[in-house]
């Protein structure tokens, strides 16, 4: 049985419990050998039967379930122990602000009967899918009743003074797709969320369980930490640095929630001035560790590094960078001010050689994708001011995922990576 003790931490809900295993004990952390015996029973059969399970599913690709596996456990051991901690817990447990819970109970009650089956793609093991089904109720669909851009806007700004005051750093919203619904038997393998998802949130919208369905989560010391919620709780995670999942299977029908994705500016909170830009690298984001085992990862991925803001930008007041600030936070009403006003505002680069587009697609935005092709956004410009560059596609899978809904929006739309076309 599994040893377990209350940890009342300072600020935290008293339903957080210690656990005697650290990791590798539940489910492959940083190897796939299990070293914890039967503490909690048979794991080792339970990961077999997972692995088996998405083989199966996937028949002559079911290769791609090893890839997707190994890659998982190599992020696990280098991806961590690279990134600038902000807390000294890297996570925490609270209710959520209620504003935002209006939000959300207010969508899911009116839209949840709508909800889609959600496409993991061939291999992908980080769910049992192919078992459990996932299903998403998205923010982003503006066919929805009060979905879209503005109701995205809103979650984001309800969730980000939050997450602000919880790392002391200025953020700069990410993604967030919709609420997830896992079902019976569901298992989440443990893993730390691919860059540029740094300082997130997950809120538990709705639930009806036999039992809780525990969050587990590893401290700074490798060990495990089981987080149970309840509709309304709020869990705030360094989520590129924490590892997390829910190894253990979910007992009951369904569990909701929504994950609310930041990344570090790289300036602390409060501070007005612009003087952290001269502090900021030229080519890796101020959250990733200088010549870290993650670096020539995030380097291959990223050949343009990351968009380094430039003083001019920060504080000039013309078209183009509002273009581009509306973009990268999917404002689609701004945007269509700025295509009825000044449509040519649509389509400049900034000194980095990005376009809206651009902006759009990294930050999984689908309706500016939709209105900036519509007054005539090129969807394969590529970054940069001569050859190569990143191409809308390129960008959309460097920081969403081959898997996300973006890059197979923009493949149905015949987009192309730039570096096919070198």
């Amino acid at each position: 049985m599994m040893l377990q003790i209350n940890l009342f931490l300072i600020g935290l809900i008293p339903i957080v419990q210690a656990a005697d295993y650290g990791v590798d004990c539940s489910f492959p952390v940083f190897s796939k050998e299990l070293k914890c015996g039967d503490l909690l029973g048979d794991r080792k059969t339970v990961y077999e039967h997972f692995m088996d399970g998405c083989r199966k599913k996937y028949g002559k690709a079911g290769h791609r379930c090893d890839v997707t596996e190994d890659d998982r456990i190599e992020m696990s051991l280098r991806q961590p122990r690279s990134m600038v901690n902000y807390t000294d817990t890297g996570f925490k447990k609270i209710r959520a602000p209620q504003a935002v819970m209006d939000l959300l109970y207010s969508h899911w009650n009116a839209n949840n009967k709508y909800e889609t089956l959600e496409n993991w793609g061939a291999g992908n093991v980080y769910v049992n899918h192919w078992e459990s089904p996932t299903y998403m109720t998205s923010v982003e669909d503006s066919r929805l009743r009060g979905g879209g851009a503005m109701l995205k806007q809103k979650i984001w700004d309800a969730v980000k003074p939050t997450i602000e005051a919880w790392t002391g750093m200025e953020q700069k919203a990410t993604s967030m797709y919709g609420i997830r619904k896992y079902t019976t038997g569901a298992i989440l393998s443990p893993h730390a969320d691919r860059l540029p998802l740094v300082s997130s949130c997950i809120i538990n919208v709705a639930q009806d369980v036999d039992e809780p369905w525990p969050l587990e989560v590893f401290d700074r010391q490798d060990r495990a930490v089981n987080v149970t919620m309840l509709p309304g709780d709020m869990v705030l995670y360094e989520s590129g640095s924490l590892i997390h999942g829910r190894p253990f299977p979910l007992k009951g029908k369904y569990m909701a929630n929504i994950f609310i994705h930041f990344e570090p500016t790289g300036r602390k909170l409060g501070d007005t001035s612009l003087d952290y830009l001269e502090t900021l690298d030229d080519f890796f984001p101020p959250y990733l560790l200088p010549d870290s085992p993650e670096s020539e990862n995030w380097a291959a991925r990223n050949p343009n590094g990351w968009k380094k803001p430039s003083p001019s930008a920060m504080i000039q007041d013309t078209n183009t960078p509002e273009a581009h600030a509306a973009a990268a936070m999917g404002d689609v009403v701004r945007l269509a001010m700025l295509a009825r006003d000044n449509a040519k505002a649509l389509h400049r680069k900034d000194s980095n050689g990005w376009q809206p587009i651009h902006e759009a697609a990294r930050g999984g935005h689908t309706e500016a994708i939709e209105l900036l092709v519509k007054h005539g956004a090129d969807i394969d410009a590529c970054t940069g001011h001569g050859k190569g560059g990143s191409s809308p596609l390129d960008l959309a899978i460097q920081s969403l995922g081959e898997d996300h809904s973006m890059v197979q929006y923009l493949v149905g739309l015949g987009a192309s990576p730039c570096t096919e076309e070198l």
